[in-house]
């Protein structure tokens, strides 16, 4: 008996090499410095220890590492020797485009080089690495195939030359990414060529041609996988991950770093929620049928009976959005919708007669790509009539929000929105209790020194903590100005505040030999005070670049650093995550403390959960919100060991309110200098 216990016993779990080796390679005379004779970091080595031991332990860590700690370092090559040694997978999610594209292109080089230098860690550096991207990224050549085929009745004439564009350039495509092409494909003509849909499997594609199944191919492979917040948590709302119970958070036995933490509950609060436009409506009926084109599935696969049901759910989508727009937002773009029966439900009986059609249409085809197609689209159809239920009865009110608003670039799509009020139990259930490592690490976690906070908002109470300050000398290389003389931003002092602001802005930019970089919290602020100061930019010679006007916030990122003296106006999306090294970005300017405006359903609904509960919304919410992203934007400033600066803030709050002293106390260094316009000539006195 003895024997046959022993014989059939469970082989003992892989070693577990990270930690040792970590303290290995990030130790003072480890490889990264005697080897690749790379700056030792104390931080970075006590931050690759820490993760290295949560990866080992499958527990949770959230880590602060200040600007120049070397995160992505330290977190990568843990992570990588432990996904070797388990063979697991490590996902890495980011924020941002600019980060993604760095751990891709400059960080993973550079762990292999580190793994190739010493003989013991030589078999790591063979680790392989995906991008995971939505399929509506990629083409699929079976779908091409079959557009080509039924062109006819599927598109206009017109719309045929963008077809044989579209076959000609994935003949060399490398990757058939939507992103290759220039000009961007038509929307029309790329949703029914793309990976987005059950056309797309590995039962009806060919996986050595199909662009899609080739990129899922690498990803089973790969040790590391890079993926972005908003897909990530697009998919696990969505109810991807593994079994209840099982390990690993998005594929089975994976573990997760999430760099930009800091940006987690905002993310999961907008990818948690229900979106439903009239401009979705639109596109999903005529996808199935356009009346108007006489093109879109049932062309082909249905008869004038079924065409005549897509007909009825869209003059039905057109009248219930209309009567949303009417109800709701005529005097305001964002209404928060408190009662259900908001509008009568006119779409729920065209939308179960069209699923139906469509289930029955899909039964009588022979088992292929069509019938999936239709399977799929009946699905679509069933859930967009879900959805409207869950919205029109107020489903859940006690834990969700619920909102209509206009969105898109000329205001006229009406959205149906819902949000989580408390994202923290949806996240502690997707990540935290998963059974494996899940690291969330970021240069701003905390608020005034204390975690608690974000422990709070993504649930990880209890969670293992670390802060690792950065390593640079800001003391030798920060000013910090505050004016003290702009009004606060009362409908009273507008006016005179805006003038104070421009007056300050045009003065503290022109004179600063670098690039500057405008902070702003009001769009209508920004767009005023360019208009008065961008004549006197061109003038001057002086590159102004402005947010809004129709380029990505990355070529704008891109334009600064080339300009090397140029002024750049932002609002929210710039306060975090670009980096501008050098005198390119020589002054960072902040005009009002970040405060988000208590109006948004989303901040208006938890502002109220959490005074049911006795607590203070300022205090629990608004306050910590705005610190941390007051570090964020004051980090835009130095990002290399090298860099100087001026960080000159425009918000008199920050030295008259009590809170003014929270937001003090985040910046990287103790003291400032107060001026006013008065005395500004003898007070602010940038690097030269």
């Amino acid at each position: 008996m003895i024997g046959l216990e022993e014989e059939n016993a469970a082989p003992p779990p892989p070693a577990a090499h990270a930690p040792r080796l970590a303290a290995r390679i990030f130790a003072a005379d480890g490889v990264l410095a005697s080897v690749l004779k790379l700056e030792h970091r104390p931080q970075q080595e006590k931050m690759a220890r820490a993760v290295a031991t949560a990866m080992r332990d499958d527990a949770p860590l959230l880590f602060e590492a200040g600007t120049g700690v070397g995160k992505s370092l330290a977190y990568l090559l843990p992570g990588i020797i432990h996904a070797t040694d388990q063979s697991r997978q490590l996902i890495v999610s980011t924020h941002t485009i600019a980060l993604q594209e760095q751990v891709e292109q400059s960080d993973l080089p550079l762990c292999r080089r580190v793994l190739a230098a010493a003989p013991e860690l030589e078999p790591y550096a063979k680790f392989k690495s995906a991008v995971l991207r939505g399929k509506g990224n990629y083409l699929c050549p079976t779908r091409l195939a079959a557009a080509l085929r039924d062109k006819h009745e599927l598109f206009a004439t017109p719309e045929h030359s963008e077809l044989q564009r579209l076959a000609a350039w994935a003949e060399t495509s490398p990757e058939g990414l939507r992103s290759e092409l220039s000009p961007a494909p038509a929307p029309e003509v790329w949703e029914l060529v793309s990976a987005d849909s059950a056309g797309c499997s590995r039962k009806h594609c060919d996986g050595a041609k199909c662009f899609y199944q080739r990129a899922r191919a690498r990803l089973r492979g790969a040790q590391v996988v890079i993926v972005n917040h908003a897909l990530l948590f697009t998919l696990l709302g969505a109810g991807a991950g593994g079994a209840a119970g099982a390990r690993g958070v998005l594929f089975a036995d994976d573990f997760v770093v999430l760099d930009e933490a800091h940006t987690v509950p905002e993310v999961a609060t907008e990818h948690f929620g229900l979106r439903l436009s009239s401009y979705g409506a639109d596109r999903l009926l005529k996808h199935i049928y356009n009346p108007k084109t006489k093109r879109g599935l049932l062309a082909k696969l249905g008869d004038a009976a079924d065409r005549l049901l897509v007909a009825d759910a869209l003059e039905a989508a057109r009248q219930f959005f209309a009567a949303v727009d009417e109800r709701l937002l005529t005097k305001q773009d964002v209404v928060r919708v408190r009662e259900a029966g908001l509008v009568e439900p006119w779409l729920d009986e065209p939308l179960e007669a069209l699923q139906r059609a469509l289930k029955k249409r899909a039964d009588q085809l022979e088992d292929g790509r069509e019938r999936d197609e239709l399977q799929e689209q009946a699905g679509k159809v069933g859930a967009w009539k879900s959805g409207l239920r869950q919205f029109l009865t107020l489903a859940d009110p006690e834990a969700m929000v619920y909102w209509a608003e206009r969105t898109g670039r000329r205001q006229t799509i009406v959205t149906l929105r819902t949000a989580p009020i408390d994202v923290a139990p949806l996240l502690r259930e997707a990540l935290l209790r998963r059974k494996t490592a899940v690291v969330f690490t970021s240069a701003t976690l905390t608020a005034g020194g204390e975690m608690g906070a974000f422990q709070q908002r993504v649930g990880a109470e209890g969670a293992r903590t670390a802060v690792e300050a950065s390593p640079f000398d800001y003391e030798r290389n920060l000013r910090i100005f505050v004016a003290t003389d702009v009004p606060p931003p009362t409908a009273q002092g507008a006016r005179l505040a805006l003038e104070v602001l421009t007056d300050h802005i045009d003065y503290c930019t022109q004179r600063t030999a670098g690039g500057s970089l405008v902070l702003f919290t009001s769009y209508a602020d920004m767009r005023a005070i360019a208009a008065a100061l961008e004549p006197g930019y061109a003038a001057a010679g002086r590159p102004f670049f402005l947010q809004g006007a129709d380029v990505s916030r990355t070529e704008l990122t891109r334009r600064l650093r080339a300009a090397g003296n140029g002024v750049l106006f932002g609002t929210d999306s710039f306060w975090t995550g670009i980096d501008v090294p050098g005198d390119a970005l020589a002054q960072v300017i902040i005009t009002r403390l970040p405060f988000e405006m208590p109006n948004h359903p989303v901040l208006e609904a938890r502002a109220d959960w959490i005074r049911a509960q006795g607590g203070d919304a300022f205090a629990e919410l608004t306050l910590p919100d705005a610190l941390v992203k007051f570090r964020q934007g004051a980090g835009r400033l130095i990002r290399t060991a090298t860099d100087r600066g001026v960080l000159t803030i425009l918000d008199s709050r920050i030295v008259q309110k009590p809170y003014g002293k929270r937001f003090l106390d985040c910046l990287p260094k103790a003291g400032h200098t107060r001026m006013t316009r008065a005395d500004r000539p003898e007070k602010f006195s940038p690097f030269m």
